[in-house]
């Protein structure tokens, strides 16, 4: 008589259905949530980028032209004379978006009067329905 005791192969299976249900279930829920933080982060560095450059032009008198681009939010640009208070940095370091791509800025905007800032989105393409920017897009 054997007192070794298993588990037989209809209950191996019946837990292995039961987990896969399970997961069928739940990761569909998770894997929209990564999504939607990625664009909350975003929309939160176009915040701090906003707040920067605000701050740049309260004690400058402007804010960066294109070409000096967000990182005089960073460094002194040169076109800046020695006269001009610039009392940076602004902010800790140019980050990329969270789809390492490159925020897009512009001043003057296209869209805003002062200036657009650009997160190109999942897709890293400008100027579709996934972009993260500074201002509201008409539908």
């Amino acid at each position: 008589m054997r007192t070794d005791r298993g588990f037989t192969l209809v209950e191996l299976m019946l837990v292995v259905i039961i987990i896969s249900v399970l997961a069928a279930i739940v990761l569909p829920r998770f894997v929209g949530r990564q999504e939607q933080a990625k664009m909350s982060a975003a929309k939160a560095q176009i915040a701090s980028f906003c707040t920067a450059l605000d701050t740049f032009e309260l004690e400058v008198g402007r804010f960066p032209s294109t070409e000096e681009g967000l990182v005089a939010l960073l460094e002194k640009p040169a076109t800046l004379g020695d006269d001009v208070e610039w009392n940076g940095p602004y902010i800790r370091e140019l980050p990329l978006d969270p789809w390492n791509h490159e925020y897009t800025y512009r001043y003057p905007g296209e869209v805003n009067v002062d200036y657009d800032l650009v997160s190109a989105g999942p897709d890293g393409e400008e100027g579709n329905e996934d972009d993260i920017t500074n201002y509201v897009r008409e539908r």
